[in-house]
């Protein structure tokens, strides 16, 4: 493997030698059939072999058969060339990503006829989304070199297009677009020249492409960058003349498990299911050489040495994660002090200790490391991924761990970071403020258990916080964290129901619907927003249709400080009753008793687990120490209340 050619999935093992026997294996009988079926599917899988998978799948879909811990989603096509080919592997590989995939296809390059018909059989099925897979060849675009208003003509009509189909699929089916980009044609005209001509092909679909992605942003649609994975295998590989003409396939078929790939990490990301947090080895991962038997001078990772440069680009690479969001963790067999030395004495060092949030460097096998290590973060295993130059230490956590991401990596560790980042673990829909401070919040919070380990007690703990909550309705300001957080909250969220930012806006804008975005901060600093809650109005009842919390704030009195929130609004809206579900998933057992705990009456148990929970919005609940703030709420009172008892606790309107 050179790592190199990234159109073989190289990050991923080659499939078992009885790949054949295991996929009839699937179809009997037999239990976990999701995992089993992600397992098989995780492998860098050939055309063939994505075809194979994809009818088991689909056949287990059929016969009803549960493919939990997989994500039910179904996915409309809409494009201008041949898909029956494609689908298949759109399926398999949407498992690899957590997702049981249903396609629909719509008819071959009917993309406006299908997006505007309320009856087609897209918009009849009711995606969640629909693949707007439309390339240069499907629009109406005429190249006229040298002819600027030709130009602008042709970008013209084929934004509007687009939009057609974007505006004709929402009104239809309400359902969320994923709209490519345009890879151009590799033939060049005036070679150097091209892009400054105007009206040249490159030149439009360029244009063409930025204009594409500025209207994406401003909407609630999802981006998926064709032209940059085109740009990345080399636009004369990606685009096969004899393939076009023979079968109309929009890109070679070589390519066809990369841009599956593509889609089902997009899939992913969508429902929340992108990794959060990477695990790094330190000798021969960081630096080269052993640090416990080389030392600090003699490990490298110097500017100028060849191998000192290539482990210098995984950390360079690691901090850019962490800009992002990532979260940054060390797993090392290490003595921790020898361990620590190069981030605090090797002056070539970028990583710092100061950029980890957990820093494990001991003689514990990994297995039990990295299970600590997401217990500490409070994140489930299969937010990890694993980065270790040992095979003998990825295959331990392969078989002890199947839910933690390890990357095979290649002999040259100038190809580390560039693996890393092709797996595309991290891929992301929308990027936010919040996403760049997420690894400080979870950095901050190891500090915190530290600190409550510390204390005398739970509640000389908090008071030692200085905590401060903050409630908001919805708004256009937190709107892309709180579809982030509706769509990614597993562990802490009573109901799993997941929407759309189309959804969003429409509950912030319903008279009947109450809605709450909780922020808090504290003495290590600002933790963002941790919760979101949204209440449906009937007759006199709110019921909460939506309340979930960031793990990383639990034990620390939110729930009931969110709680006497609600109950504070209810009051003013002439509500009487509170009724809140719990819909039992296999990630969220955590708070199977979270009402009950709050004092709420339970009032039907159902067959499937779920439960219904009644409270009088009568109810006292006292306050927890920490200072509140409101803002942007109508008909709420101004003043300031201190809370009895509460030395520290005050709310404040604003």
């Amino acid at each position: 493997m050179t790592g190199n050619n990234l159109s073989d999935l190289s990050w991923l093992l080659p499939p078992p030698a009885d790949f054949s026997a295991r996929c009839r294996a699937l179809g009997g009988e037999g239990e976990d059939l999701g995992n089993r079926v992600r397992a098989l599917a995780s492998h860098a899988l050939d055309e063939n072999q994505l075809d194979r998978l994809s009818k088991v799948i689909t056949q287990a879909q059929i016969e009803g058969r549960s493919l939990a811990p997989l994500t039910s989603f179904r996915l409309g096509v809409l494009g201008n060339g041949t898909w029956d080919f494609i689908v298949p592997a759109l399926i398999t590989s949407a498992a690899r990503h957590g997702v049981a995939l249903e396609c629909i296809q719509g008819g071959y390059d009917q993309i406006l006829q299908d997006a505007q018909s309320p009856t087609s059989a897209i918009n009849s099925a009711r995606p969640n989304a629909v693949l707007i897979a439309v390339d240069y060849r499907g629009l109406p675009l005429h190249f006229v070199p040298g002819d600027p208003a030709a130009a602008d003509a042709a970008i013209g009509r084929s934004v509007s297009f687009i939009a057609a189909a974007r505006a004709g699929v929402a009104e239809n089916s309400d359902a969320v677009c994923i709209v490519q980009t345009l890879a151009p044609p590799p033939e060049p005209l005036f070679g150097s020249l091209d892009r400054a001509v105007a009206g040249s092909p490159r030149s439009v679909i360029e244009t063409l492409n930025r204009e594409i992605v500025a209207r994406v942003q401003r909407s609630p649609d999802v981006l998926f960058d064709v032209a940059a994975l085109a740009e990345l295998v080399g636009l004369a590989n990606w685009h096969s003349p004899a393939e076009w003409n023979l079968a109309k396939l929009p890109f070679s078929s070589d390519y066809l498990p990369l841009y599956a790939d593509h889609v089902g990490r997009i899939l992913g990301a969508m429902l929340g299911k992108s990794r959060r947090c990477l695990v790094l080895d330190l000798d021969n991962t960081l630096w080269g050489g052993v640090i416990g038997d080389d030392g600090v001078t003699g490990i490298k990772i110097a500017q100028g040495d060849p191998i000192g440069e290539a482990f210098l680009s995984v950390q360079r690479t690691a901090l850019l994660l962490r800009e992002r969001g990532v979260i940054l963790a060390v797993s090392s067999k290490n003595s921790d002090e020898i361990a620590r030395q190069a981030f605090r004495e090797h002056p070539e060092m970028l990583l710092r200790e100061e950029h980890l949030a957990v820093f494990q460097a001991d003689w514990t096998d990994k297995a039990t490391n990295i299970k600590a290590i997401a217990e500490q973060l409070s994140l489930g295993l299969e937010s990890l991924v694993f980065l270790d130059d040992n095979p003998a230490e990825r295959e331990l956590i392969r078989q002890m761990h199947p839910a933690v991401a390890v990357p095979e990596l290649p002999a040259d560790p100038a190809l580390y970071a560039r693996i890393l980042c092709a797996a595309g673990y991290f891929e992301a829909v929308a990027f936010s403020g919040e996403d760049r401070s997420r690894a400080d919040f979870y950095r901050d919070n190891a500090r915190r258990i530290t600190l409550q380990k510390q204390a005398a007690d739970l509640s000389a703990y908090l008071e030692s916080l200085g905590m401060k909550i903050t409630f908001h309705p919805f708004d256009a300001v937190g709107r892309s964290r709180i579809v982030q957080l509706i769509n990614k909250s597993n562990q802490f969220n009573l109901t799993t129901r997941r929407y759309t930012e189309a959804e969003v806006v429409a509950a912030e804008r319903d008279p009947d619907c109450f809605t709450l975005q909780v922020r808090l901060a504290d003495i290590f600093g600002d933790n963002g927003m941790i919760s979101v809650v949204i209440c449906r109005r009937r007759t006199v009842t709110w019921y909460i249709d939506t309340w979930l919390m960031s793990c990383r704030v639990l034990g620390r009195d939110v729930e009931r400080m969110v709680l006497r929130e609600i109950l504070h609004h209810a009051a003013r809206h002439g509500i009487g009753k509170l009724v809140g579900v719990y819909r039992p998933t296999d990630r969220n057992k955590l708070v199977k008793d979270h009402y009950a705990k709050l004092g709420f009456t339970p009032v039907t148990y159902c067959d499937d687990g779920s439960t219904e929970w009644e409270l009088s919005t009568n109810t006292e609940i006292p306050p927890a120490s920490m200072v509140v703030e409101r803002a942007g709420f109508a008909n709420v009172d101004s003043e300031t209340v201190a809370e009895s008892g509460v030395a520290r606790n005050a709310e404040v309107s604003i």
